[in-house]
């Protein structure tokens, strides 16, 4: 800057002296310095030309004025850009200042997973929060994206203060190896806050209940698990992931095989209930989800149907659902053995079917070490002749490419993938996968979990359920009351002194006395409760997890 001035005073002095001296000599005109100095000011900085605008009629004096304008146009659009926008762009900016008074909120450290993800969570369910990172640039970043983030380190006792320590709720985490630290640190500003840990580290679980959390979640785990017991009904007709909503009733989500018989026709030609007594509540297809299911849909590969009704009636759409064929290779090929593929492991040995591992490292466990990433290696393992592929590698890139080069070699396979960005579930299902988690949402549901105290299935979920009065409604009738139409959402479950049903009449009126179940997105579920003014029945709302779509 001290240069870009000096150059910029030099160049108007000398514009002042040539300009003096060419009005003397060419015009014959003799004025004051100071007089040709406020001349060379106004014509660059295009504010006029004063009693000079009349001295002129040598050419070069024409020709001298209009490089005067010209090189103080110039000049002001580069001290605007090089120097008043970086000035104001870079000055320092005291997030905490942009904070809204904070009460019963929730402090998070060094979220290290997708910070959006979660924020936009809890946003939907209302709960406030401060978001501490030692990262001043992902702090500002956050902030000036309209989350309430601020920077500090989390192993600061001051940086906690300025979070307001002192009036939360509950405090998250996710600080690797510095979890420890920063729990001793909370600990000694706030003994009875509660503490939620997140490790990718299972083995690190009594470590830190011992420190001080009150509980420990480890997604990569419960992700692995889940991407394995969906691998695992490719084998068996028992279902062991459905919510019980009460009376017999269960909800559960069944992804569509590539060799479903219900492939290529119709939702309303495929005669589920008929066939099963299931109720088929919505449906991931194209990546998109449909609730309530358009009729004339067609059910694609990879297509997954959250469906509702007894628990007999959910194992027959499950035999219903699941491939002619009969499968003459019980073996799942698990690609990474992490923590994720370790999790699913555990799950698929425990179920008795023949597992074989890759991963890059030779540890306990793995059967071949070599990457992923190739066709010999994908054949070596036997991918041709089994029944899945669980793709648990950390590197969304390289789960992509081994998804792909599973999918070519055997089109019919049934691969699981875990994704690291929310951003990769679309790429994963339009690179071939059947069925994919991502670990934000992942822990985003785990952690929403713990805050509310929500009944979850599994974490991943685009679909909640809540549970409320209905004395909104007294007097009218679902159709009447347009829940639908307003809100997205839909009623699929009825309970009164009679007891709890799924078979609604739409048309029925309400007494006020009933609980209606309710099933929509976060979003949709937050417009419900706000447009009719209703609170969720305690101990009730629960969630539906999702495999993120479809193909």
């Amino acid at each position: 800057m001290v240069y870009y001035f000096v150059g910029l005073g030099a160049l108007v002095l000398s514009y002042t002296v040539v300009y003096n001296l060419a009005l003397s000599y060419l015009e014959g005109v003799n004025q004051s310095i100071f007089a040709s100095l406020e001349f060379v000011i106004q014509t660059m900085t295009t504010t006029g030309y004063g009693q000079d605008s009349g001295l002129w009629s040598h050419p070069l004096m024409f020709l001298f004025v209009s490089l005067t304008q010209v090189s103080g146009i110039a000049v002001g659009f580069f001290t605007l850009r090089l120097i008043i926008i970086p000035l104001f762009t870079g000055a320092e900016v005291n997030l905490d200042n942009r904070l809204t008074p904070k009460r019963d909120h929730v402090i998070i450290c060094e979220y290290r997973r997708d910070s959006a993800v979660l924020l936009d969570e809890l946003g939907e369910l209302e709960i406030d929060y401060v978001l501490l990172s030692s990262s001043e640039e992902k702090a500002r970043a956050l902030s000036d994206d309209g989350y309430s983030a601020i920077y500090g380190s989390p192993q600061d006792a001051e940086a906690l203060e300025r979070a307001s320590i002192d009036t939360a709720r509950a405090v998250i985490t996710d600080a690797g190896d510095a979890n420890v630290d920063t729990i001793l640190t909370v600990r000694s500003l706030r003994p009875d806050v509660e503490i939620i840990a997140l490790t990718d580290d299972s083995n690190l679980r009594d470590v830190l209940l011992e420190t001080g959390a009150d509980s420990v979640l480890s997604p990569h785990n419960v992700l692995g698990h889940r991407l394995a017991e969906k691998a695992v009904t490719s084998f068996s007709s028992e279902l062991t992931d459905t919510i019980d909503l009460g009376s017999d009733i269960e909800v559960t989500e069944i992804p569509v095989h590539q060799e479903s018989p219900l492939v290529g026709s119709r939702i309303q030609d495929s005669n589920i209930r008929e066939r099963t007594g299931a109720n088929v509540i919505a449906a991931w297809i194209d990546g998109e989800l449909q609730l309530p299911p358009n009729p004339d849909a067609v059910i694609r590969p990879n297509t997954v149907l959250l469906v509702s009704g007894g628990h007999d009636a959910l194992e027959e759409i499950s035999d219903f659902i699941r491939p002619t064929r009969i499968s003459q290779h019980e073996r799942i090929v698990l690609v990474g053995m992490g923590e994720v593929g370790q999790a699913a492991h555990s799950v698929v040995t425990e179920a008795g079917i023949d597992t074989v591992t890759i991963d890059i490292e030779d540890h306990n466990g793995v059967d071949i070490v070599a990457d992923a990433g190739s066709k010999d290696v994908l054949r070596e393992a036997g991918v041709e002749n089994s029944e899945a592929v669980i793709v648990g590698l950390p590197d969304d890139s390289a789960s992509l490419l081994t998804t792909v080069l599973a999918r070519s070699l055997d089109p019919n396979i049934e691969i699981l993938t875990r994704v690291s960005d929310t951003d990769a579930t679309k790429k994963a299902l339009n690179a071939g996968a059947d069925y994919v988690l991502s670990v934000p949402r992942m822990s985003a549901r785990m952690l929403a979990k713990e805050l509310r105290g929500e009944d979850v299935l599994a974490p991943a979920s685009q679909i909640r359920f809540v549970r409320v009065p209905a004395g909104s409604f007294a007097g009218q009738s679902l159709v009447g009351s347009s829940i639908y139409e307003k809100t997205g959402c839909r009623v699929i479950a009825i309970e009164d002194e009679s007891g709890l049903t799924d078979r609604i009449d739409p048309t029925r009126e309400l007494s006020g006395d009933e609980q209606l179940t309710v099933v929509g997105t976060d979003e949709s579920i937050q417009r419900f409760l706000k447009q009719f003014d209703v609170s969720p029945t305690p101990t009730t709302e629960r969630s539906v997890p999702s495999g993120e779509g479809s193909d």
